[in-house]
């Protein structure tokens, strides 16, 4: 097997775990490299230079571990939450008003987003409004973040109706910038926003193809009866 397809097999293996599985993975890691560094600094008598440089590796450590810790609170938080009475949304306006709230941060980022809603019909999504709406809003934040700087954007949002049942579906595509650490925030967002989106119903994909990324959302949808807008 290749590095490049033994790379893609592990990254699959990885995409397939649940968000808070990942999470609580990643954790171990740098808990054991702080256990690690105080072992070896008490192992026998250092210099003053070395302790500080052990106290610095340790404060990045710490600094990574709140940070995946404030994840899993998040995700936990979510699955703890009550339920919202689920209603029939307009998809493509409410794909629409997230990305209008998100423009000031992607043109600071000096990202472009796109917007492509072309299906024939409209296709309401089932679900409560306001907890929709922030998970949109942490998705797209999230790969604004990550994107690179110039770049474009792209969202699609559509409907697959008709068959044994109605989805609505959101794609988001970008050209990701600087090679980030697996775990670092926009990362941990997106994982966040994956466990908000699988505790509500919906189906996650995402999909690399060199710097090429793309992450897709099908929810359970129901046919509003009206023409597009």
């Amino acid at each position: 097997m290749s590095v490049s397809a033994t790379q893609r097999s592990q990254d699959a293996q990885t995409l397939a775990r649940s968000p808070l599985e990942r999470l609580l993975h990643a954790l171990n890691q740098p808990l054991t490299g702080l256990q690690c560094s105080m072992e070896v600094a008490l192992a026998s008598l250092r210099t003053v230079e070395y302790y500080v440089e052990r106290l610095r590796a340790g404060l990045e450590l710490t600094e990574r571990m709140r940070a995946l810790v404030e994840a899993i609170r998040e995700v936990a938080d979510g699955e703890a939450e009550k339920n919202e009475e689920p209603e029939a949304i307009e998809w493509k306006t409410l794909v629409r008003e997230v990305m209008d709230d998100l423009r000031p941060v992607a043109e600071v980022n000096g990202v472009r987003i796109t917007l492509d809603c072309s299906t024939t019909c409209s296709l309401a999504a089932m679900g409560a409004r306001r907890k929709l709406s922030s998970l949109l809003f942490r998705l797209l934040e999230s790969v604004v973040s990550l994107a690179d700087r110039g770049s474009a954007l792209r969202i699609e949002a559509g409907m697959e109706a008709g068959g044994a049942a109605d989805a609505v579906w959101v794609r988001i595509r970008w050209y990701a910038g600087l090679t980030q650490a697996e775990f670092s925030r926009p990362e941990l967002g997106l994982l966040v926003a994956q466990a908000g989106w699988e505790r509500a119903g919906a189906k996650w994909e995402r999909e690399r193809t060199e710097n090429l990324e793309t992450v897709t959302v099908r929810l359970s949808g129901v046919s509003d009866g009206r023409e597009d807008f």
